[in-house]
Parts: structure tokens; sequence; C-alpha cells
């Protein structure tokens, strides 16, 4: 059975004022979401689903979905704030999302194979999928051997300000053993640097393998991170800015000895639009890997 490609799109309207921020990248206007979705259907998956927010389902079906029809099965899921398990509710005054915990949990139903994650506005690059989309189709979909494709740090950072990065350890085979959430990661002469909440430094080389949310799941990781959402809404469900993110609970499940996560190296070069003052940056990558050959100069004609 061919794996299924769940794209995390819920936040990409409060990121970027709705849809119509949604920019062209490619040289015959093709978005970062095109080229997903055809560097996955040449990796060998066999469905997509959309996560998003309800109130922009019309104009994204028209002008992002409608072009992939008749060349893969397109699902959709929803993510809402107040989509919480039984016993809990929304802190009056708190309008943030839950995280990207609480969006993979949210299509639970739209998936039944192993599974990969991607954001909606990162390209991950042709190799990326190949090597994720391998090591899916090699699981059964009671698997617990999830997988994560790892970047380097030095190649993820943005000239014109922080990013938020998962910083990843793995043992000798290559497996996974811990992930920190770092949110204010900046670029230096000599590696990089991340701020924490008081202020204080922690130095980086710039070579450590980072998660740039592109996993790879089975069905069964929904009521692990069912229960790994509970115990962070029990925790911090009052707080107005707290956020369930996945490289957090997927550290959780290879603490407690639930599950193990191959990182899986690739060739490809991740491209993303943190900021407005990237989107030359991320256009002139993708000419480049146009202009080698990689992708046609009009991906859907």
């Amino acid at each position: 059975m061919k794996p299924t490609l769940l794209v995390l799109a819920a936040g990409m309207g409060s990121r970027y004022g709705g849809l119509k921020q949604i920019d062209p990248m490619g040289p015959s206007g093709e978005t970062i979401l095109d080229y997903s979705v055809f560097d996955a259907l040449r990796a060998g998956f066999g469905k997509v689903v959309f996560i998003i927010r309800p109130d922009f389902e019309k104009d994204f079906r028209e002008r992002i979905a409608a072009k992939f029809a008749g060349r893969i099965d397109v699902g959709f899921a929803f993510q809402t704030i107040d989509q919480l398990p039984a016993g809990f509710s929304v802190p009056a005054g708190r309008e943030k999302p839950w995280g990207t915990t609480h969006a993979i949990l949210c299509a639970r139903d739209a998936v039944e194979t192993p599974f990969a994650v991607i954001n909606a506005d990162d390209f991950y690059g042709q190799d990326s999928y190949a090597v994720l989309a391998r090591h899916l189709q090699s699981l059964d979909a009671c698997s617990t051997d999830y997988s994560m494709v790892g970047f380097t740090l030095k190649h993820t950072l943005s000239e014109h300000g922080t990013v938020a990065r998962g910083v990843c350890q793995t043992d000798a085979s290559g497996r996974l053993t811990d992930i920190q959430e770092l949110t204010k990661i900046s670029k230096l002469p000599s590696g990089a640097e991340h701020r924490g909440e008081d202020g204080s430094a922690v130095s980086l080389t710039g070579e450590e393998p980072v998660s740039m949310n592109m996993w790879g799941f089975t069905p069964a990781i929904f009521p692990q991170l069912a229960a790994d959402f509970d115990a962070f809404l029990r925790a911090k469900g009052n707080e107005m800015k707290s956020e369930a993110y996945i490289p957090m609970s997927v550290g959780n499940l290879i603490r407690a000895g639930q599950a193990t996560c191959q990182v899986l190296r690739t060739d490809s070069a991740w491209f993303g639009v943190t900021y407005r003052e990237d989107k030359p940056v991320v256009q002139a990558s993708i000419l480049r890997q146009v202009q080698s050959g990689a992708y046609p100069a009009s991906l859907w004609s």
C-alpha cells in the first residue's frame, strides 16, 4: 500500500496573512507546496491529506488542491482550537492553535497507511521524499519504528532573524535518542546560537542534525500522540501561548521506550521562507534546481 503525505497547512493563514500570501516561487508560478506534491508523487506516495483551518477551505480547494485532481488522491482534515479531549476546554482569551501534535491528531480519521508529515511552506527536495518513502513502504501499520529526515542546522538558518529547530542527538546506529526544540536560534559567522527565555545562550556548531518537521509515522502513533497531548494539556493547557510540538512528543515517546525513530540523512537542500526577506533566496535556489534538470520549468503542464 502506498504511503500518505500529511501536509501541515492549518497555520498558514495566520503566518502569512491568508492564502493570498502563499507566494509563487517557481519559474511558472509554482508554490513550494506544488513542489512538495510533485516530489511525493514521483517518490511513490498515493494520497495527500491537507490539514487546514475550516475558514479557508473553499479558497484552498479552488486555488491549491484543484490542480492535483486526477494526479493523486486528495483528502482534508480540519484543525480548530476547540478540538480537545473530554474534560478539557479552551482557556478564555486563547486564540493560538495548539501546535503540530494537535494538528496531526486532527487528521487521524483521514489516514490508514504509513504516512509522512511535512510543513506546507518548506521545500524539502526530491531525495528527502525518496528516502522517507522507502522507509515507510517497509513498515506495516502497527510498527512504532518511526523516522525523521535530518537536515544540517547550518543549511536551515536565516540571515534575517531567529528560527525554531528541533536539534537532534543520535546513537551509533543513527536512531534518535533525544530532540530538543530550540525556538530562537540565530546564525553566527562561526556557527549558531540559541537564546533561552531567560536570556541564557547555548552555542551550536551548525553541524547538528535538525528536524524540519519531515517525519515518517504509522497509524500506531495516533493513540500515543493522544496520550501525550492529554499530558501536555494537564501541564500547560491553561497557558495562553503554549503549544505541543511534534518533536517534543516524539522525544517523549522515545524516552518512555514506546517508539524508535531512525534519522534518515539526505543530500537534499532545504529551503524555507521564515521571513519575507528570505523569498528571493528561495526563488533563486529553486531556479537553480530547475536549471540543473531536477524539476521541469512548468510542473503541471
